[in-house]
């Protein structure tokens, strides 16, 4: 699961509401039901020991943490195949297999492979590497240098929809465009993570003429996240996604250049400018609305990369569906599958990143979830699709890959449940569905968790924009609602306080090597977690009607099909 510093602080401080469902839940069980129960449909019974030895083997030391493309990956893949293949499930991969394979393209900056030199009216400034800016290898080219003039674009965003245009009345033809990193805090939280995102910035700046791009540190971002911080992350490489043609998906070779740049770095680019850099980070801590402008300074970017590329698969499965003309139409179910492998740097003896809870539990409640859905005596409806991804901590990658280059028709599938890092820690009492307040989707999943008498609680943190920063968003961008499903904060045990404990595992555990099994993992919650998981797929898919972008919704209305 990818999380910024912010949303780690918050749960961390925001210890107030408690989680998880208890042991001794029975609705599916059989036992002591009344004459309405026993004509209810017989649902399977989920195992929570089958739970366990799935986390149990994915968070194996063996598998070394799972990093893309790595054989431990690939060993975590075959384990994921053997059980769809013991399920019945239908191969939906490459030529009839359950992998589809991605190929990527890793890009190493050498060492000392960049430099930003700023010339202006009092001389040239040569920035130092990982002090004051920092960059990283280019997945386009091995060798890059471009020098042009550069001009400030604010915050680098356009969009009609909200009234922005950043670049209005700027010519930025041949020029670098030194934008500020962030975006302004008006923007509704989630539509302002889609519309200020590194993509949509790049995709503007190139559609516009620029060459290169330079994000200035501001001082705001440095109460989030310190430079310094970054730095220590900055040397590792970049992996893109590489199209049939062989060329990296998302990026523009009319860029030649771009850097990220300390904030006491860039007062050069402003010399003799409209405002100061000082005067411009006033306005962007103020809230102020922030206004482009020429500059009369150029810039000079550098870079020398290398380049490898690595295989990792994505696996993907189906159940049909029993309904002779719904079954044409699927239930997306998708967790990723890798994690950030072993860190020889860590100071700690342990240096293997095991990833039990991101994201072993959630590719263990998914393969519970399609036992129980392929044991059903009377099948879905609609047919339902399992899509166990590589490359979520490179960025979201192995989705955005099969959102791009599906196995099925696009618009045949109807709805996506992600599940990512759920905190299976205590006994939860609700569950939070991220973007269930953009489409249909939302009552459905309150429905199906209120027959296992669980509540949907709304999203505690939305500023953080999680309904962004998950697999679940490459399914959006390609037009289909979707849901990002994790346990809640409510504890069905007055004495556990859910929310605190889901903040100490951000703060002590997340992307760390103690997120191992020794961790004190709830089975009976991991269980319970898997029964509202298959709820949610059954509603879905025996409903009459797919589900719907909520009318004027923005996502709807940016990526509908």
């Amino acid at each position: 699961m990818i999380l910024k510093d912010s949303v780690m602080k918050r749960f961390a401080h925001k210890a107030s509401v408690a989680l998880l469902m208890a042991a001794g839940f029975t609705a599916l069980s059989g036992c002591n039901q009344s004459a309405e129960q026993a004509s209810a449909p017989a649902y399977p019974q989920v195992k929570e020991q089958n739970i366990k030895a799935h986390i149990a083997f994915l968070a194996d030391d063996t598998l070394a943490g799972r990093d893309t493309g790595s054989e431990g990956y690939q060993i975590a893949a075959n384990y994921v195949k053997s059980h769809f293949k013991q399920y019945g499930l239908t191969p939906m991969g490459d030529l009839g297999t359950f992998e589809q394979q991605v190929t990527f393209r890793k890009a190493f900056l050498e060492d000392q492979g960049a430099s930003v030199v700023i010339t202006s009216a009092s001389g040239e400034y040569p920035l130092t590497m990982n002090e004051q800016f920092l960059s990283s290898g280019s997945a386009l080219t091995t060798e890059s240098s471009v020098t042009a003039e550069t001009v400030f674009v604010g915050y680098g965003i356009v969009n009609k929809e909200f009234g922005i245009d950043d670049y209005a009345d700027l010519d930025v033809k041949g020029k670098v465009v030194v934008m500020l990193t962030g975006r302004p805090e008006s923007l509704p939280s989630e539509e302002g993570a889609h519309i200020g995102s590194s993509r949509e910035k790049s995709r503007h700046a190139a559609e516009r003429g620029a060459v290169g791009i330079i994000t200035l540190h501001t001082p705001k971002r440095e109460n989030v996240r310190k430079f310094a911080v970054s730095a220590k992350y900055a040397d590792g490489p970049r992996f893109s996604w590489l199209q049939k043609d062989g060329t990296p998906f998302g990026k523009y070779p009319e860029l030649k250049g771009g850097a990220y740049v300390n904030a006491d770095a860039g007062d050069p680019l402003f010399e003799g400018a409209e405002l100061s850099l000082e005067e411009v980070f006033a306005l962007d801590s103020e809230n102020q609305v922030l206004k482009g402008f020429p500059l009369n300074a150029s810039v000079t970017l550098t870079n020398k990369s290398r380049h490898e590329e690595i295989n990792s698969p994505n696996i993907v499965a189906a159940i049909e569906g029993s309904d002779p003309t719904l079954k044409n139409e699927y239930v997306v179910y998708s967790a990723h599958l890798d994690h950030i492998g072993v860190h020889e740097d860590s100071e700690h003896e342990d240096k293997i990143n095991n990833g039990a809870l991101d994201n072993a539990s959630g590719v263990s409640i998914l393969l519970e979830t399609a036992r129980m859905l392929a044991s059903l005596e009377i099948k879905p409806k609609r047919s339902v699709l399992f899509v166990v991804v590589t490359g979520e901590e490179k960025g979201l990658l192995g989705s955005d890959y099969y959102a791009q280059n599906s196995t099925v028709p696009v618009m045949q599938m109807v709805a996506n449940v992600n599940l990512d890092m759920p905190l299976i820690l205590y006994p939860f009492a609700d569950v939070i569905a991220f973007g269930s307040t953009h489409s249909t989707l939302g009552p459905i999943v309150e429905t199906a968790a209120q027959k296992l008498d669980l509540s949907l609680s709304s999203d505690p943190m939305p500023e953080q924009a999680l309904f962004t920063r998950s697999d679940h968003y490459s399914f959006v961008k390609a037009g289909i609602p979707s849901v990002f499903l994790m346990t809640g904060f409510k504890s069905k045990d007055p004495e556990i306080d859910g929310g605190k404990l889901f903040g100490e595992f951000l703060t002590t555990h997340y992307h760390n090597h103690s997120d191992e099994i020794d961790l004190p993992i709830r089975y009976d919650a991991a269980a319970s977690f898997a029964e509202v998981n298959m709820m949610i797929g059954l509603e879905i898919a025996n409903q009459a009607e797919r589900p719907k972008w909520n009318d004027g919704d923005f996502f709807g209305k940016t990526f509908a099909q």
